[in-house]
């Protein structure tokens, strides 16, 4: 085991700055329908008999900033969860990397898995995967680096690109597919 290398952590990070520019949005609009909900019970409950109905409309609002507020936290959980992860062990295996298609148990969409086996072939870690085709079972020698949440970093010494070297500032512009 070792721990994450101050670099290693200034990705994610990066990463999760990207994620919370995104979430902003969601959190100023749940904030904004929050304003509206209180301000239209005060003026329903102010006395004035022309305002009567409004409380009828704050729920809707008030419904309104609670899903943005979930949405907002729903776009923060992962990020959250991977900068935890940080404070966590990388494991260093000098074992096997296998991968097989997928079992009954499969996530819909899942074309199998990938694993690191530990030199006498027990699994260490494995996770699902997503593409085209269903992954063959395979198992080949390799000196691996890896966390539980982030996957395989590096194999053989070489990086995965789960966890990049050049990360752009705050993700921008990273999500565009291979060029072929």
């Amino acid at each position: 085991m070792r721990q994450w290398a101050p670099a290693e952590r200034k990705i994610v990070v990066r990463g999760l700055f990207g994620r919370l520019l995104i979430a902003i949005e969601p959190a100023i609009i749940a904030l904004l329908f929050g304003f509206f909900t209180v301000g239209l019970l005060r003026l329903a409950y102010d006395g004035n008999e022309s305002h009567h109905g409004l409380e009828l409309l704050a729920p809707i609002f008030g419904l309104g900033a609670v899903a943005f507020v979930i949405y907002a936290g729903f776009l923060l959980a992962r990020p959250l969860r991977a900068l935890r992860e940080t404070y966590g062990p990388i494991f260093i295996v000098d074992g096997f990397v296998r991968t097989r298609g997928p079992d009954d148990f499969s996530e819909r969409g899942s074309n199998g898995y990938v694993a690191v086996l530990t030199s006498d072939r027990r699994v260490a870690c494995e996770w699902p995967t997503v593409g085209g085709g269903r992954l063959a079972l395979s198992e080949l020698p390799a000196y691996c680096e890896f966390s539980e949440f982030g996957g395989i970093h590096t194999i053989d010494g070489q990086p995965t690109g789960v966890l990049p070297k050049d990360f752009k500032n705050i993700g921008v512009g990273t999500n565009r597919p291979p060029q072929v």
